[in-house]
Parts: structure tokens; sequence; C-alpha cells
């Protein structure tokens, strides 16, 4: 393997050649077979070249914008007060830069594709330019406003052949689309041209032309989505930060590599992501085995490595919830004075967004915490989970994390008391549990269904990962409830969020199978 500094670094290499490979592979054909050759052959050695210098920018648009996590955008004056305001102006001058990288590398692209040695007078090349430049803008707005600079992990992984032709026919349709809008845009635009920088309206002129260009803006558009759907694929797909199978390296520390990525990488980058997307394909599959096995050492610094790091970005999330949540019950006082006032859009609501920024990273903690704990159930020889205290940290970081998400879209999280149990654990309801825990149903209309969504999805995947944990525990979870020690063999003294009483309420839920 390749140094883990170097993985994104050869990952963009091999993006541009096969960029370059796709491009030639739908330039050609296309100048021969749908458009005129041009007669000239430095032309079309010029328009060659143009169209891949156009590919080229295009490539270094992607690398300027594409992110493995989103970005929340906050409106202007409450973006000034933030302290991440550097980083959102810089997010939205890469937007900027990749919008007037886009337009040139359109009309580039759209020139190098329609002009011909024949037609080169100055309405032509006019309306050439607001066609490639229209094709730019388009795409460039459809690019971001449709957050496709986001890189989207698949949930199952597969070669590389076989993943870029799962998304041909996407991309077909899709290039026709932005093709016509981009025509479209482009007659809209040069009706407004003075008439020396028109040609003579002529119908059948005009159909031909009209012809011509969304020819040419579709070839250019199958080019750019191909792009689009290769760096998707190249960069998303799962990389092993282990040494070969057989070396000294995996015979003596194999997981080495792996923790120095996951603990020295940039926070919230493409390199961090791929670590964590491998150590939670090792954690719940037996893909490498023996990669697992080195979790569960003797010593138990490995494992305590592993868990601290999957830990560490659900405690973040969990962390910003609470603030958010803490602040939302400062508000709701204030909306009780003023009620009158509209709902705006505050620094509160800022932090409940991003916080869900980091959502597929946090899957993959959860789901690779809820793993490796069920696994040393039957493959920790040395028995490094329990003594540890890694299995009470797990679970209480998953309870936590769930207890705020739950707070966060509404629902009451505080203990119930015993008098309010009926028979069956039926819980009676009550008038006066409606406002509780500093977050309403009130505000939960006023965020947006973004929001909402990424957390409902959130809380299912951590309550999967939970009961992945009990299912396998279940039969000495129910000793310790028997024995009234379940507290302490599985939840933590001090807890992110919440208390020890609900947490143990909710591992009791969890028990009997009734947490939904």
């Amino acid at each position: 393997m390749a140094a883990p500094e170097d993985v994104v670094k050869n990952r963009w290499l091999g993006f541009l050649i096969w960029q370059s490979i796709a491009g030639a592979a739908v330039y050609l054909p296309s100048i021969v077979l749908l458009l005129r050759r041009p007669r000239s052959v430095a032309l079309f050695l010029l328009s060659f070249l143009s169209f891949h210098l156009s590919l080229l920018l295009l490539s270094l648009s992607f690398f300027f914008l594409s992110s493995p996590r989103p970005l929340t955008y906050t409106p202007l004056l409450s973006g000034l007060l933030s302290p991440d305001f550097r980083r959102r102006a810089g997010l939205a001058l890469r937007a900027l830069l990749f919008f007037l990288i886009s337009t040139v590398a359109g009309f580039l692209s759209v020139a190098s594709v329609c002009i011909r040695s024949e037609v080169l007078d100055a309405p032509t090349l006019t309306e050439v330019a607001l066609t490639g430049s229209a094709f730019g803008v388009v795409y460039a707005m459809h690019y971001v406003l449709r957050k496709r600079w986001i890189l989207q992990f698949p949930i199952i992984q597969r070669p590389l052949f076989f993943s870029f032709k799962m998304g041909l026919s996407a991309c077909l349709k899709r290039a026709l689309k932005l093709s016509a809008q981009a025509v479209t845009c482009s007659i809209v635009l040069v009706m407004f041209l003075p008439s020396e920088f028109r040609s003579e309206f002529r119908f059948g002129r005009f159909l031909i032309q009209l012809f011509n260009f969304y020819i040419g803006t579709s070839v250019v558009s199958i080019c750019w989505e191909l792009s689009h759907h290769l760096l998707q694929v190249v960069h998303t797909r799962r990389c092993a930060f282990a040494p070969p199978k057989g070396s000294a390296a995996a015979e003596t520390n194999p997981s080495e590599i792996l923790l120095e990525t996951l603990e020295q990488s940039s926070p919230r980058s493409l390199l961090q992501y791929l670590a964590y997307l491998d150590l939670c394909t090792v954690s719940e599959s037996n893909v490498e085995p023996w990669r697992r096995a080195a979790f569960f050492e003797e010593s138990g610094e490995t494992y305590r490595r592993v868990i601290a790091a999957c830990s560490r970005p659900l405690e973040q999330l969990t962390s910003m919830i609470t603030e958010g949540l803490e602040g939302y019950s400062k508000n709701e006082i204030d909306s009780l004075s003023h009620p009158l006032n509209l709902p705006t859009y505050t620094h509160m609501d800022s932090r409940l967004l991003e916080a869900f920024n980091d959502f597929q990273l946090c899957t993959w903690c959860a789901r690779a915490a809820a793993a490796i704990t069920a696994r040393s159930h039957s493959e920790d020889r040395y028995g490094v989970a329990q003594l540890t205290g890694c299995n009470a940290a797990v679970v209480s970081t998953l309870l936590s994390c769930l207890l705020a998400i739950e707070a966060c879209v509404g629902k009451k999280t505080s203990p119930q008391p015993t008098h309010l149990m009926g028979p069956g654990n039926i819980r009676w309801a009550t008038m006066n549990t409606v406002r509780k825990d500093g977050v309403t149903s009130m505000r939960n209309k006023i965020r947006s269904g973004v929001l909402n969504s990424e957390a409902y999805a959130m809380a299912d995947v951590i309550r999967t990962s939970i009961y992945h944990i009990v299912s396998v525990f279940h039969a000495d979870m129910q000793a310790n409830a028997k024995t009234s020690v379940l507290e302490k063999n599985w939840i933590v003294r001090k807890p992110l969020y919440g208390s020890t009483e609900i947490l143990v309420q909710k591992l009791n839920q969890f028990l009997h199978f009734h947490a939904t």
C-alpha cells in the first residue's frame, strides 16, 4: 500500500488519466460521425487540445469544490457573527471560482466541438461563445444547487468498472437535459444581442444551427457528466489502510497505519473518511478477519484507540446538539415574551444543522463501534473490551447520542416516574409533557425538513447499533439487571448527555426490545 498521505493524490492522478481517456473516446467519434470534420488538420488539433484543456479546467474546479461532507450556508448577518465566518467565506469564494472556471471551460468545450473552419465569422463566434458560456453557467448552477459536489459513498462497494457502468444511463439522461437547458438559455441571450453580432435570421439556417449547437453541447455535457461520475467512483472506493498480508508489519502491528491515519489526518478530510470506511468494513465483515483479530491484542491499547476513534465523532455530534438545545431553551423563553415575533434564523439553528453535516462519518462510527463490541463477545480472547471499560463507554456514547437526537426531533427524554407506568409497562399520557427538554413541536416545524430527515436516519442507525450489541450480550445484561449491576457494568458515571438514570432506563427498553 502507498503512504496514507499519497492515497488522495494518487486518486486524483488516476481520475485525470481516466478522464482524458473517456473524453477522447467521446470526442473523436462525435467529431467524425455526428459533426462535420474540420478541413484543416491544424484546426482539428487545436480544437482537440482546447477540448482537453476545458476538461482539465473542469477537473480543477472539481478539486476546489468537492468534499465528502456538506457545509451549511447561513444568512449573511448570522454568518458574520459566527466564529467560523472565515470558513464560510472560503466556501463562498470556492463556489464563485467554480462558476468562473465552469464558464470558461464551457466556452472552450463548445467552441472546440462546434466551430468549423468555413464558418469563422463574427456572428457565429459570438453565438458559440454565448452557447458555451451559458452551458458552463447552467452546469455550475445545477452542480452547486443540487449539492453534487458532495462525494456520495455507495452502500455496496463494487469493482471500478461495474461502479462506473451502473451510472452511465443516468449520466446520459442528465447530460441531454442540461444541454437542452443551455441551448434554450443561449437562444434567449442571442435575441438581446445587437444586430451586428447576430447572424441574419433564416428559418432553415436557424434550425440547422440549433441542431448543431444541441449536438455539440450534448457531446460536451456527456463528457462532463462522465467526468463527474468518474470522480465519484474513483474517490469513494474503499482503501485498505493496512500493510500487505504476510509482510513483517502485518505480523507485528497491522493496525498502526489505520490508527495513525484516523488520529493524524486532517479532520473531516477525504483521507479520514476513507480510513473510517475501512475501519467500518473491517469491523462488520469478514473481508480481512486477521486485521480485526489484531484489535484484540493482549495489552488492550489498540482496542482502546479504535474505540476512541469511533467515539470521537459521536461525542462531537452529541455536544453540538446539546449546545443547540440549550440555546433553544433560552430562545423559547424569549419567544414567549414576544409572541407576535416571527421565527428567525439564529446561530443555534446553524449549530443543529451543522451537527448532522458529518452524518456519513457518524454512521460509520456507530456501526463500527457496535460491530467490534459485538465481535468482542466471541473474538476477544484476553477480555480487553471489558477490562478496559470500552463496552460501557460504547453503550453510553450511543445512548447519549440517541437521547440527544431524540430531543432534537422533539421526543421526550426525561425519566418516567414509576407511578405513571400501567400494566404491560404502558406509560399513561399526561397533560404537562408537551413542552420539555428545551425543544418543542413548534420549533420542529420551524426547522428544515433536511435536519429532521437526517436526525431520524441517524437515530435509526444508532438504535440498530445498540440492538446489535444488546442481541449479543442479552443474557449478560439480563443477569446484570436482575442483580442491579447493569448501571455499574454498562453505563459510565458521567454520560455526555442525560443522566445515568435516563441511560439505564433507555437501556432497559432495548433489553425488552421496546425502544423505537
